[in-house]
């Protein structure tokens, strides 16, 4: 990238640019725009990354990248918080027709969105209040959030305004069966996906 390129192009909106001049500065970092605000996430580290691969194979196994529906990662999800707004949840059940409800900065209408789900990081507070509002106004059907700092799986239904009307959270030793509005069932192994998010240790 040339010094150039941290003008503004013309028509770009000012917190969108620099939201995209911080990504190309720093290689693997998520950035996203909510409540007007940037939120700037370091790069995954291995069992955050091991802990998405688990979790993508019940979906994959239900059938849900098939068909009506896609199970995509870092897709970009346009929210109407305000005029700039977008995040980039790790995980989400998608309508198979995506790409023709492009809005703008690589990001879709949430009207797409069957699902989202978010594996915390340092920063997960976000996860946990920002981005539950930020869903619910986009009125994103279900949020799962994999709660690696609590150990615990949350997932969130009903959104009414800028809340889930449900919230419910389960440990290890639960399963956690996710609503058919996704397009099939699907059963979370609480255990199984937490340990994955953890660092292993050497025996």
């Amino acid at each position: 990238m040339s010094a150039a390129s941290v003008e503004r192009p013309h028509g770009e909106r000012p917190l969108t640019a620099e939201a995209n001049r911080l990504m190309d500065r720093n290689p693997g970092y998520r950035v996203e725009i909510i409540g007007g605000q940037l939120l700037v996430t370091p790069p995954p580290d291995g069992p955050h990354a091991r802990a998405l691969t688990k979790l993508m194979r019940p979906f994959i196994m239900a059938g849900l990248d098939d068909g009506e529906t896609e199970v995509l990662q870092g897709v970009g999800l346009w929210l109407p918080t305000d005029t700039e707004d977008y995040s980039i949840p790790d995980l989400a059940v998608v309508d198979a027709d995506l790409d023709e409800h492009l809005i703008e900065n690589n990001s879709y209408d949430p009207v797409c969105f069957r699902l989202v789900l978010e594996v915390t990081s340092s920063n997960w507070r976000n996860d946990l209040k920002t981005k539950v509002a930020a869903y619910a106004e986009a009125k994103v059907p279900v949020y799962v959030v994999v709660d690696r700092k609590h150990q615990r799986i949350h997932v969130l239904t009903d959104p009414v305004g800028s809340e889930y009307a449900t919230h419910r959270f389960h440990s290890p030793g639960q399963s956690v069966t996710l609503p058919d509005s996704i397009g099939a069932k699907v059963t979370l192994d609480v255990a199984g996906i937490l340990a994955a998010g953890q660092p292993r240790t050497a025996d």
